[in-house]
């Protein structure tokens, strides 16, 4: 045992001085290399003297995951088995059955089947609860062990033991397959020659399929565009400069990175000849868009080639590039920033610079610049990408919370699958009064409470009224206040109707039509893409916000 510990130590320590006089020669950081000695020197102290039998691959990424948690949520090391979520994150592709999850107390159940992949043509639904796979128990497994169970090589087939409908036991064998989800997961003409194009992720495919989708939907008459990039977090920055170019010149400068090493400092422009020069276009974002999703917009933006409408973007404007490690492991770390072609950079935290709670600050109002887009509009740089034209955000209530976090409107709607065979298609389905009456009798057999943004407000007035001696002047009216604001779940029900609704028949919808299903019943009460309409139906406010 003593001799082994030897061993390993000694080849360790050889590798240490080499590694250590490397850096040394490179950077001259005395405190870097006296980090990696006195790491190397709790390792070797705990394999030992520790009580138990240390497990140094635990320990070390356990140890590499709170050094880079230090410095921003981009940074991170993949450890060899998991390899998958990187390809996913790169690709868009994986080995798998091709469905979404979700756990739902001890049970992790099937949420959503992709069409057309193995889970959905092998015959597996939404809200099929996962009982084993491969004989192997899954119950009170966490949604990361069912996940890399159902995952595995193209080709190799699993048994899935399911429980539909609260009575029926299946076990259906699926193969799996090479799965690709779709960067544009849908595509098509709204009206008046309007067309839609939406992308979720910009894998290596993101550019080729926004083209595919371009080209086709010209093909069937398109005058204007929408190009929606809502929730998307970004991905590939190459995949987002080729995007941009569809719509402006070759040679255009789209995005400038600048970092620490002066091998970073890069300057991206289009390489090709544009898909359209003059295609009217809108660029739709929200918070949840970020990094390649602002690239896209911000420049577009800056060169007054597209309005972009909606709200004020994540404000992620930092570059990743990912390096190869020993033993199959990777490491991306953030290397540079990005600059749109005003010069702005819309990076909106300082990571460096955490406040006492460990959160990053956000940069001051101060320390805030104005740039100019081509025709001289005026934008800013730290905080994210700001629209043209911001819609307000929608707001749901808390009651609405509540049933969507309590499951209800997944349950009710495999409920609804399993007792219609089929609905009309998705643009025109909805609930009748009848059904939406029987999903409220499901709610309020339920116990749950829930309080008012209203109510807690008013707790804290009465709180404050009686300590300052006013609160019994004003009992009475208080009192009736009180009332009013107070939950009533059968009230709410039928107050917030329209917007419960409208959740539950998209989840119905998807049941049937999938995913581009879910994106057509979508378009109904969006004011993204009511107010997108409107303003590419209206040259004359288009051009004047563009300054044409």
């Amino acid at each position: 045992m003593q001799n082994s510990i030897f061993i390993k130590r000694l080849i360790f320590l050889i590798t240490f001085i080499f590694s250590s006089l490397h850096i040394t020669a490179q950077s001259n950081n005395f405190e870097l290399v006296k980090g990696l000695e006195l790491m190397d020197l709790i390792y070797q102290n705990l394999e030992l003297h520790y009580v138990d039998e240390p497990k140094p691959g635990k320990l070390s990424k356990i140890a590499i995951d709170a050094m880079l948690k230090d410095l921003d949520p981009y940074t991170v090391y993949y450890h060899e088995a998991n390899m998958e979520d990187y390809r996913l994150m790169t690709t868009g592709q994986y080995g798998g059955i091709g469905s979404l999850i979700r756990k739902m107390g001890d049970y992790i159940y099937i949420s959503e089947p992709y069409e057309g992949n193995p889970a959905q043509k092998s015959g597996l639904r939404a809200g099929d609860k996962i009982l084993a796979i491969d004989g192997k128990d899954m119950v009170k497994k966490p949604s990361e062990d069912v996940s890399s169970a159902l995952k595995g090589p193209k080709g190799t087939t699993i048994h899935v033991k399911v429980l539909r409908n609260e009575k029926e036991e299946l076990t259906i064998p699926i193969t799996r397959d090479e799965i690709k989800i779709p960067d544009v997961p849908y595509a098509g003409i709204l009206s008046n020659n309007i067309g839609y194009i939406k992308l979720n992720s910009f894998t290596q495919t993101a550019s080729e399929e926004v083209k595919k989708a371009f080209l086709e939907l010209k093909e069937k008459g398109m005058k204007e565009l929408v190009f929606d990039l809502r929730g998307n977090g970004g991905g590939l920055l190459i995949e987002a400069v080729k995007i941009v170019n569809f719509f402006v010149p070759k040679d255009q400068l789209v995005v400038t990175t600048k970092g620490r090493i002066k091998d970073e400092n890069r300057v991206y422009k289009t390489s090709d000849e544009p898909l359209d020069l003059s295609i009217p276009v809108v660029v739709l974002i929200d918070e949840g868009s970020a990094s390649a999703s602002e690239i896209v917009s911000g420049s577009l933006q800056d060169l007054d080639r597209a309005v972009v409408i909606g709200q004020t973007s994540y404000g992620k404007g930092l570059v990743q590039r990912t390096f190869d490690l020993k033993y199959g492991s990777k490491i991306k770390l953030t290397i540079a920033k990005y600059y749109t072609p005003s010069g702005r950079c819309v990076q909106k935290l300082e990571y460096y610079e955490k406040e006492d709670d460990e959160k990053p600050k956000v940069i001051p109002d101060s320390l805030i610049r104005k740039f100019k887009t081509v025709n001289g509009r005026e934008v800013i740089d730290g905080r994210g990408i700001e629209p043209d034209v911001k819609i307000k955000e929608r707001e749901f209530s808390r009651l609405t919370a509540m049933i969507v976090g309590k499951n209800f409107i997944f349950n009710y709607a495999t409920q609804y699958k399993n007792s219609h065979s089929t609905i009309p298609d998705a643009a025109t389905f909805h609930l009748s009064d009848e059904e939406y009456a029987d999903f409220k009798k499901i709610v309020l057999k339920d116990t749950f409470d829930y309080s008012t943004a209203s109510e807690e407000m008013l707790k804290k007035m009465r709180k404050t009224a009686e300590e300052e001696g006013y609160f019994d002047d004003s009992k009475t009216e208080y009192e009736a206040l009180f009332k009013k604001v107070t939950p009533s779940k059968e009230r709410d029900l039928e107050k917030f109707k329209d917007e419960v609704k409208s959740i539950l028949e998209n989840e119905i919808v998807s049941r049937y039509y999938y995913q581009k299903g879910r994106a057509i019943h979508a378009f109904k009460g969006d004011d993204f893409v009511d107010k997108a309409k409107q303003l590419l139906l209206n040259s004359k406010e288009y051009n004047t916000i563009l300054k044409k």
